[in-house]
């Protein structure tokens, strides 16, 4: 499996809020601290305020925090609704498919197994679960609790 970047982009803002919170973030550190595009943090911010998952703060003293609680975003939901779909190979799709060994390869039923199973993976974590170490998060990051007071040259 291969997450678009997209995702992981999404992941690691909801990261950093998670880890923050209730503190604001602003697009400009998260982007500085990952050497990041603040073009697509945008896109990612704005989806998941939409969504539901952040709350954003207009102005010069804006940014964004967690709308709900990290324990109750789940890494499962936030992948599903990221990603364009799971279609490992062709014969995932049936309007694409034109692979004539669709129903007898072996292939793409452990290709399905596998889809399953990286999802239900993703769906025992929360996003408190993988933030329980935000401090250390942080740090790597050169963030600190408090809203801007990361360091940008």
């Amino acid at each position: 499996m291969r997450l678009t970047s997209y995702s992981n982009y999404t992941m690691r803002v909801l990261m950093v809020a998670a880890a923050r919170s209730p503190a604001l973030s602003t697009i400009r550190e998260v982007a500085h601290s990952f050497n990041i595009s603040e073009a697509h943090l945008v896109k990612c911010v704005h989806q998941l305020g939409t969504w539901g998952y952040l709350a954003t703060v207009r102005g010069n003293k804006g940014g964004f925090r967690l709308a709900r609680p990290a324990a109750e975003i789940n890494v499962g939901e936030v992948i599903r609704r990221t990603e364009d779909g799971f279609n490992t190979v062709e014969c995932f799709d049936s309007s694409n498919n034109t692979c004539p060994l669709t129903g007898r390869c072996r292939l793409s039923a452990a290709l399905q197994r596998g889809t399953r199973a990286f999802l239900a993976a993703l769906d025992e974590l929360t996003l408190a679960d993988i933030t329980l170490n935000g401090e250390e998060l942080l740090a790597v990051l050169s963030l600190n609790l408090a809203r801007c007071e990361t360091p940008l040259a």
